[in-house]
Formats: C-alpha cells, sequence, structure tokens
C-alpha cells in the first residue's frame, strides 16, 4: 500500500535529483524544506500558546487574508461548493483509550503514514463513526519559523491550504472533514478523508509503466477534478502521481492543497512557483509570471507520461540540469507508441503556455473519450440549488 506518498508527505528527507531506471516518485520531493518536527504526540512542547493567525506585524500574511476575504465573498453569495461544512474545532483533548493508544479528541491513533518538513500525517480511525482518517498535524511555533517567502511563513501555507479545501466538494478530490485548532495548544490538526489504496504510479515498472486503459480511466478522472478547481479560480500548483489518490475502487482523488492559490477572476498569474521540480512548465523555470491553469496542465501531462512509460519525460543530475531539459530539450516519445497517446502529450508538453493544450481539449480528446465517452460534467450542488 503506497500511503507514504499521500498528502505530500514522504518517509525521508529528499535525495538529490538523479537519473532512474524505474519511476521514483520520490524524488520528487525536492523543493520541500528538510527540517522535520517533532512527532505530535512527543509532549515535546513548551506549553506556550501561538496565535498562527497573525505574522510578524500583527497582521494576516496577505495571501491568507485574499483568500479569507474570497471565501467569504463566495460564502455570502451562495457559491461555495461544501453540503456538509467543514468542522471546526477550538478545544483539543489530548487522552488514551482503554488500550492505551493515544487519542485526540474523539480520534485514536493507528500509526504514522508519513512525515515532511511542515508536520506529519497519521493514521487514526474515529470512535464515533469506526472510520480511519488522515490527520496532518502540526506545531503552529514550527511553521511561524519556516520563511517560505519574505512576508511569509509556513503557517501562511496550512492557512491558506484550509481555507481552498473549505471551498471544495468533488468525487476527484481529497475532502477535509475537520479543523482542530486550540488558542491554548501549540497544536494544530487537519482531518482529511483517508484514501486506502495508493496513488497512481505505485503500479509503475518500465518499459509500459501502468496499463494503457487503467491511464486512461486515472487521466479522466483527474481532469474531471482539475477542471473543477479551475472553474473554482483554485490553481493546484503541485499535481504529480503521488497527490493523485487512488481509491480501492479505483477512483483518483486529487490531495495535497498546500501550495494551491485561489483567485478571485481569471486573473491567475502567480509568480512564486513552489511545485515539484520535474513536474515544473518551461515558463515557471525561467524565474517570470507563469499563469497557474496552464502549468498545471503540464504537470498533467507530465503524470500522463509517468503513467504511461514509467519515466520522467525530462531528469537531469542536478536541480539546474533539470530545469535546463524541461525548458530545451525536445519532447522524445517512442515510436511504438500509441498515435492517439502520443498526440495528447505532445498536446499536453507542448514548451509555449499560448499553444499547450487545454483541460477542454483533454475532455475531448478521442483517446481519453474512448469507449467511455465524454467526462460527465460535475454540477456544484448550490448551483444545482439556484438553478432550481
Amino acid at each position: 500500500m503506497g500511503c507514504c506518498g499521500c498528502f505530500g508527505f514522504t518517509r525521508r528527507k529528499p535525495k538529490p535529483l538523479r537519473p532512474a531506471s524505474r519511476l521514483n516518485c520520490r524524488i520528487s520531493q525536492e523543493f520541500l524544506l528538510e527540517e522535520d518536527i517533532d512527532d505530535e504526540d512527543d509532549n515535546s512542547y513548551n506549553g506556550e500558546a501561538t496565535n498562527p493567525t497573525h505574522g510578524d506585524d500583527g497582521e494576516l500574511p496577505n495571501r491568507v487574508k485574499r483568500a479569507e476575504e474570497i471565501l467569504k465573498f463566495r460564502e455570502q453569495n451562495g457559491l461555495i461548493c461544501r453540503r456538509i461544512p467543514v468542522k471546526e474545532t477550538d478545544k483539543l483533548i489530548r487522552s488514551e483509550d482503554e488500550n492505551g493508544n493515544k487519542m485526540i479528541n474523539e480520534y485514536v491513533r493507528e500509526c504514522k503514514i508519513g512525515a515532511g518538513s511542515y508536520g506529519k500525517v497519521v493514521l487514526y480511525r474515529s470512535s464515533i463513526d469506526g472510520k480511519n482518517y488522515a490527520i496532518k498535524a502540526f506545531h503552529k511555533s514550527h511553521l511561524l519559523k519556516l520563511r517560505v517567502a519574505p512576508s511569509e511563513t509556513a503557517m501562511t501555507d496550512v492557512l491558506r491550504e484550509v481555507l481552498i479545501m473549505k471551498m471544495l466538494d468533488h468525487p476527484n478530490i481529497v475532502n477535509l472533514i475537520e479543523v482542530i485548532d486550540d488558542p491554548n495548544t501549540d497544536h494544530f490538526y487537519m482531518v482529511l478523508e483517508y484514501v486506502e489504496s495508493k496513488w497512481v504510479c505505485e503500479d509503475s515498472d518500465p518499459p509500459r509503466g501502468v496499463e494503457e486503459n487503467t491511464a486512461r480511466k486515472y487521466l479522466r478522472d483527474i481532469v474531471s477534478g482539475l477542471m473543477y478547481l479551475h472553474d473554482h479560480n483554485v490553481v493546484h500548483g503541485d499535481i504529480k502521481p503521488d497527490n493523485l489518490l487512488v481509491t480501492r475502487t479505483g477512483t483518483v482523488k486529487i490531495g495535497d492543497f498546500s501550495v494551491s492559490q485561489v483567485f478571485e477572476d481569471d486573473n491567475d498569474e502567480l509568480r512564486r512557483s513552489p511545485g515539484t521540480p520535474v513536474f515544473t512548465a518551461p515558463e515557471c523555470c525561467l524565474g517570470l509570471t507563469y499563469r497557474g491553469r496552464v502549468a498545471d496542465t503540464w504537470a498533467v501531462g507530465v503524470s500522463l507520461y509517468c503513467m504511461i512509460l514509467g519515466k520522467y519525460p525530462f531528469l537531469g543530475e542536478t536541480l539546474q540540469d533539470t530545469y535546463d531539459k524541461i525548458v530545451n530539450n525536445p519532447l522524445v516519445l517512442p515510436d511504438a507508441l500509441n498515435p492517439h497517446v502520443r498526440n495528447l502529450i505532445e498536446g499536453l508538453l507542448c514548451k509555449d503556455p499560448d499553444q499547450r493544450m487545454t483541460l477542454k481539449d483533454v475532455a475531448e480528446h478521442t483517446w481519453v473519450i474512448g469507449e467511455d465517452g465524454p467526462i460527465p460534467q460535475y454540477q456544484c450542488w448550490c448551483k444545482r440549488d439556484r438553478l432550481g
């Protein structure tokens, strides 16, 4: 079971980029900071509470503040796509069950399933409904110490991730269930839907990657979820196989919104590109402004290439070498590749963002439609309600 890649966390610190004979999605953690926090249950914190909503100047960081304003606007105009709102809990009770297992509120700890620079992801079981949940656990004081931009800390990213996930309700997107933030403790928890199967590249093995029909099914789910995000002015920013989780029934769900951005209109111009190097679009490698939606689409193309061929399209010996190849090297595809797949990958991995295939183009592509027909259009419950 490939859960160690879930939600953007990995078991070990990242390794330098290097050539790989088989697909190794763990290589894609290059941009994560390497400092790891203490376990959320190690009682190492000194007890001083930290307010996560204020930066050094006592103000909300600009991007979180803007995301909050957009969220409020959407709430006021009935544009929030959640049938069941995210539960917000401001009281944390740490205890043990009758078997000595550690608990946070109703959740009983099962095991750690991943770790990263910002925090850890732990498998918990609810003592109320019996279901498993993946809980991201953070120390607020640690997040406030990590600078991700001149005026932003890692807490900025976490708060924005929460705000964005509060908007979303789609069958191909991992669901945020609850946020636990007790102002009297240093702990901060995100309770997430647990996807207990694998991630889309787990079964990849050269020379063929996953089977073509499986790749088609996965791609249809990815495009459906990402079109929903883009329609709601959300740019994911880190589409890659280990953020594309497959349920036991074979449905793909997009996870990890830790570097995502939300916009109030169609202006998705960005400057900061915190995504994963081998999935980074050429325009992002040049240090210029870029459009978030088309950068996401490039990452879909890289992910499809990985699924079909079991390797990365552009991978260098070093980080800069990888960027140079993304920008300058031609795309190489096997002669024996299905011509429809070739056409699709070439369209997605077009280096000119203005000429790159759009998600709408992908949804209407002959190979994607296959025998299944067009990708179903998911209509938000709030829009259905307004339309009567």
